[in-house]
């Protein structure tokens, strides 16, 4: 018990830490006396904004992210999993990925969740299909794409498609290549439903509780170096020196996919931002943005490697890569 207060404490000071840092490098003075922040270039400002914005978007979903963890952690047993969980491959990524479509969870959010199932038994390419469909095709997301193309039908149906096959095609070339749990830590966090498994009922819900606050202090670290890092590059990484490259399916799309990755948007919100590449770019290349960003971005890569093991998340960044652009390729082609 006393280990783990310190432990709280040690994460409490370093976040405090963290944001008072940023408070006073890039918030402006409330009392009104000039002082060095109002020396400070413009950039800093625009950094400090860009970050806050990434930070309090994701936040909320982290929040409700690892508290499903903690429901995992407590109330969902080995058995559980091992009764619900095919034992053919292929028909667990399909229930994973049909699953996360149907949960509606950020890039952030479902990295917690996906590490209390994997550590729970499930698969880990079971556990990337859920990670990759969860951001990418809940109603959410679909009815923003919807809302943000002026109600066309066809380009939300194209992204919950093609993202779908794209997100299977991602977690069965995974199983090639991973059979185990790729967790750095898999006993990071002790199997409380083991052993409280008969305990009542408010009694697991403090330990569900417990479980979640560990958790957020956990991922909030790396969420906050991950928000950091997107709007470090945001701020002084020109989007426009990337849109002139933009000439072709080709080249457009790798633009924009790595804007996708750059810009660090929520999935349930970056449909608005593509749509307004229309006039610019092929809608094959629109697709892929949308496709691209909520599988794999800046701040959610960090959260990544602060859970899976660094060849992992590679070969993972890999694989969505080049299923993405291929997927683009045949949409282009059509």
């Amino acid at each position: 018990m006393n280990h783990s207060i310190r432990a709280h404490l040690l994460n409490i000071t370093w976040l405090l830490f963290i944001l008072a840092i940023f408070y006073f490098l890039f918030l402006k003075d409330l009392s009104g006396i000039r002082d060095p922040v109002s020396l400070l270039p413009p950039s800093f400002l625009q950094l400090n904004t860009v970050f806050l914005s990434i930070l309090i978007e994701a936040v909320p979903f982290v929040l409700a992210g690892v508290l499903i963890a903690g429901c995992i952690q407590i109330f969902v047993t080995e058995e559980h999993v091992e009764k619900w969980m095919p034992k053919n491959r292929f028909a667990a990524v399909l229930v994973s990925c049909v699953a996360g479509a149907c949960f509606p969870a950020c890039e952030c959010g479902i990295v917690p969740i996906v590490r209390r199932l994997v550590a729970k038994g499930v698969p880990i390419y079971a556990g990337v299909g859920f990670l990759l469909t969860g951001p990418l095709i809940n109603p959410i997301v679909i009815f923003s794409t919807y809302m943000a193309f002026g109600h066309d039908a066809k380009m939300a149906g194209l992204r919950m498609g093609a993202g779908f096959i794209a997100a299977l095609a991602v977690a069965l070339l995974t199983s090639l290549f991973f059979k185990r749990s790729q967790l750095k830590e898999e006993a990071s966090h002790p199997p409380l439903s083991a052993a409280n498994g008969k305990a009542p009922f408010w009694t697991r819900v403090r330990d569900m509780l417990t479980h979640s606050i560990d958790e957020f202090f956990d991922m909030g670290k790396y969420l906050i170096l991950g928000a950091f890092f997107a709007a470090f590059v945001q701020t002084y990484v020109a989007a426009q020196s990337l849109l002139q490259i933009g000439e072709g399916w080709a080249s457009s799309t790798l633009v924009m996919m790595a804007l996708a990755y750059v810009l660090s948007l929520c999935s349930e919100a970056d449909a608005f931002i593509g749509a307004s590449f229309r006039h610019l770019f092929p809608a094959s290349s629109i697709l892929a943005f949308l496709i691209y960003g909520p599988m794999i971005d800046l701040k959610n890569t960090m959260m990544l490697l602060s859970v899976f093991r660094l060849r992992f998340v590679v070969i993972l960044i890999f694989l969505i890569t080049i299923t993405v652009f291929a997927c683009a390729g045949v949409l282009a082609w059509l």
